[in-house]
């Protein structure tokens, strides 16, 4: 397999960044996950965009203008062979001076890499949750990037591994559920698709505003709201959002089964068609 690092297309066992770099020091850097269909990366435009805000938030500097960094996205897919599969997008601030201070590092690191996506047939046909006993801050803006330091959700997921869970559910500060520990939350309440507030600590996920754009192609009734794990066993269909599997159903939330709405399956389709057309 074939990995771009900093303008250059390299066998992965050639693949290495410096010990002193600050995203293996710190976490100091960014992240995408992109879906790759029929040999385009789904929604480009939109990862773009959050990797934009993130990088101007942290005061980070793209080493390549966009148009660059699709041509070489579609020379790794090109050389890999994989028009079917999970790019990962990772900006790292670079080598700096020893320390929290970001002073020196002027030289980011850029590194793109292919994964193979899973068949279809191998997917489960719902996931299992499970409520964390980590908590995300309440109203922190930094949630709104995908930054590399993810310790919080790393050690949520290792909680749901425990149990045998697929996924796990993180709580923020004020008690309410926010989203998975790689993935957002969607609920159905009374007919109406229900998901937090980015205000409550929400990742601004690129497949959940698909979800919400393919609402409004449905003409399906949307509601930005707070819920808690006991509320959520009460509803009337629990899913999750990412851009590896799409829209993922939830069959079982802390051992409890939860209901199974019509209206999931009717966006889960919805979203494969999508995919076949855009």
């Amino acid at each position: 397999m074939l990995v771009f690092l900093n303008g250059q297309f390299v066998p992965e066992d050639r693949a290495v960044v410096s010990v002193f770099d600050r995203s293996f020091l710190y976490g100091d850097g960014l992240f995408e996950t992109v879906l790759i269909c029929r040999g385009k990366p789904f929604r480009w435009p939109q990862h773009l965009e959050r990797l934009h805000g993130g990088a101007e938030f942290l005061g980070l500097r793209l080493p390549f203008a966009d148009e660059a960094l699709g041509k070489f996205v579609a020379e790794l897919i090109t050389l890999n062979q994989l028009p079917e599969a999970l790019l990962r997008l990772t900006l790292s601030r670079g080598v700096g001076v020893r320390g929290y201070s970001p002073k020196g590092a002027d030289h980011p690191t850029l590194v793109m890499s292919l994964h193979p996506f899973p068949s279809p047939e191998l997917l489960p046909r719902g996931w299992r949750l499970q409520t964390s006993s980590r908590r995300l801050p309440a109203g922190e803006s930094l949630a709104q990037y995908k930054t590399a330091n993810k310790l919080t959700q790393i050690l949520a997921r290792a909680e749901a591994d425990a149990v045998g869970a697929d996924e796990a559910l993180l709580l923020n500060t004020d008690g309410f559920v926010v989203e998975g520990a790689g993935s957002n939350l969607f609920w159905i309440q009374a007919g109406t698709v229900c998901t937090p507030p980015m205000t409550s600590g929400v990742l601004a996920g690129v497949t959940r505003a698909v979800v919400l754009e393919l609402c409004r192609e449905l003409a399906v009734p949307v509601q930005e709201s707070l819920v808690t794990p006991a509320e959520l066993v009460q509803v009337e269909g629990v899913f999750v959002t990412l851009s590896t599997f799409g829209v993922m159903p939830a069959v079982e939330l802390d051992g409890a089964p939860l209901k199974q709405s019509p209206l999931v399956e009717k966006l889960t389709c919805a979203y494969r068609e999508l995919l076949t057309r855009d």
